[in-house]
Order: C-alpha cells, then sequence, then structure tokens
C-alpha cells in the first residue's frame, strides 16, 4: 500500500536532509558585515545629509544654534499658526517650554483638542531622514494621533545607519526593548489603488524636527 504524504512533511523532510547534509559555502569569502554606502566625513555633512532627506520626504527641518535659538524659533511657529492646544507629556520638554513661557496641555484626557505635539526622540537616522521614538520615551498617542508633530533633538543623538539606532536603543534599554518602536519617516501619507496620494491618513499632516546643536558650550 502507497504511503501518502502531505506536501508539508515533504517539505520538513527536505529541511531535515539539507541539516544533516550540508553543503560547503560556494561564495566563503563574502562580507556581509561592511556598510554599503559611503560614510560623510564630518558632522556637518551627517546633519545636511538628514536634512535632505527628512525634507525630500516633505518634513520640515529647523536648525538651532542652541536652546535658547530652539525656543526663539519654536514661539515663531506657535505664533504663525496660532497653535492654542500644544500638548507635551515629557517632563524634561516640560520643564524647558516653562522656563520660556510657552503653554502647553500635560493631561492626556483632552487629547482630541490637540493642534500640535512636542516630543523628544530616540535618535535621529541621517541616511533615511527619519525619527526613531518609542514607547518608553515618547508618548504613543503624541507621535501618531496629533495634526502636527513637532520634535525636538539634539545633534548628539544624529546617527548615521538604522542599525546605528537600534544599537542605541539596545545601549539603553539592554534586554527590555520598548513595547513600540517606530521609525517616522515624514509625515504620515498614503496612497490608494488609483495611486492617489493622501497626506495625514494615519497620523500626522506636518512633522517638524528642531535639530539643536549641542556640541558646543552654550
Amino acid at each position: 500500500m502507497q504511503e501518502n504524504t502531505t506536501s508539508k512533511e515533504k517539505i520538513l523532510k527536505k529541511v531535515r536532509q539539507a541539516l544533516i547534509f550540508k553543503q560547503k559555502a560556494r561564495f566563503a569569502n563574502i562580507d556581509l558585515d561592511s556598510n554599503l554606502y559611503t560614510q560623510p566625513p564630518q558632522e556637518e555633512l551627517v546633519i545636511e545629509t538628514f536634512a535632505k532627506n527628512l525634507i525630500d520626504l516633505k518634513g520640515q527641518f529647523v536648525f538651532c544654534t542652541n536652546r535658547f535659538d530652539c525656543i526663539d524659533k519654536l514661539i515663531t511657529l506657535l505664533e504663525q499658526r496660532k497653535w492654542r492646544h500644544l500638548f507635551c507629556w515629557e517632563e524634561e520638554l516640560q520643564f524647558l517650554l516653562k522656563d520660556s513661557g510657552i503653554s502647553f496641555v500635560e493631561k492626556s484626557g483632552v487629547i482630541e483638542k490637540v493642534q500640535a505635539s512636542i516630543t523628544s526622540c530616540e535618535a535621529l537616522i541621517a541616511r533615511t531622514g527619519s525619527v526613531l521614538v518609542s514607547s518608553k520615551k515618547n508618548s504613543r498617542e503624541l507621535t501618531i494621533y496629533p495634526p502636527v508633530h513637532i520634535v525636538i533633538a539634539n545633534s548628539s543623538q544624529l546617527v548615521m545607519e538604522i542599525k546605528d539606532g537600534l544599537q542605541i536603543l539596545k545601549n539603553r534599554y539592554g534586554k527590555n526593548i520598548p513595547s513600540m518602536v517606530s521609525f517616522i519617516s515624514g509625515p504620515s501619507r498614503t496612497s490608494d489603488i488609483e495611486k492617489t496620494l493622501v497626506i495625514g491618513a494615519h497620523g500626522p499632516k506636518e512633522l517638524f524636527v528642531f535639530l539643536i546643536d549641542d556640541t558646543k558650550h552654550e
């Protein structure tokens, strides 16, 4: 009587055989670790790379020479847009805003009124122009729900590659990696079957990154 063998069993049999009878690698000298991209030689070029890629993704880049310059430019933006419901839930940023006289909402119960949010980030990725955020450092709601997301970051948080950003998370949290890790690459956007681009479909319509140069003493 012929034995009936399912497709799944045939595949598993081949996998077992491959594990038992391993073949020697045909190309043993392939370098899988070296970076494929050329690296900018100077820090200024890394900043320029991030700014260009962020702008290409329809994000808005604001370079600040120090914290005071950041506050001046932030106040100018708030006055231009006439935002009255600015949300900020991170303690360090709250101190910065309070010292500058910028009013904000620090309660989560009225999130539906938000016009713009301010958060920090885990890192900035120059190669992709992305902002790396997590649930431990940054609020889930304030990186997704508001129509405008403002990120305040330091130049020391800027890395070239995604793997460098992930290494920062590993060094910072060890085995306790945050439950939510996200790379924000410009405003939220999507397109339907007719390739009609929609901005802000699943998140903020605008993304601002205020980058403070913290390489020099204020």
